[in-house]
């Protein structure tokens, strides 16, 4: 899959409320620091994950499923197999008229799921992960490639 550079920047830029399907509340696990860096950078992660409900991660209330969001949703950020992908585009398609994105992360691809929701007229980004596109559209990236966030008084 290929995304112009303006097309990724638009999808960032739009967007201001991310579901994100399959965090983790484990620090080192990508869902996890993804989850957080998208909040650090301003926007509102509602956490979905059926193992973790209730519980809380970033301020917000981890739920079960798409279904439990009351808000409007912008982007729905999958981080699930690939072969999971399909019921969770359903349930947003149905649950968020308004929605604008879905963003399945490195590593999950689902043709059928993506042509559904494209044909709903919601864009759709396979195979990437959006804190490493902010990172390289808005110019945060670092000479090793990313940004660990870490600053040291020593080097």
């Amino acid at each position: 899959m290929s995304y112009s550079d303006d097309f990724l920047r638009t999808v960032l830029k739009r967007t201001k409320t991310v579901a994100v399907v399959g965090v983790s509340l484990n620090p080192v696990r990508p869902s996890y620091y993804v989850a957080r860096y998208m909040s650090l950078k301003g926007f509102t992660v509602i956490p979905v994950n059926p193992g973790h409900a209730g519980k809380r991660l970033f301020g917000a209330e981890v739920k079960a499923s798409l279904s439990e969001i009351d808000a409007k949703v912008d982007m729905v950020d999958i981080f699930r197999r690939s072969d999971a992908v399909p019921p969770i585009v359903d349930e947003a398609l149905e649950q968020f008229p308004d929605l604008q994105t879905i963003w399945m992360q490195i590593g999950v691809e689902h043709a059928e799921a993506a042509a559904k929701a494209e044909a709903r007229g919601v864009d759709v980004v396979m195979n990437r992960c959006p804190k490493i596109e902010y990172q390289r559209l808005f110019g945060e990236l670092r000479m090793g490639g990313f940004n660990t966030g870490i600053i040291s008084s020593k080097l």
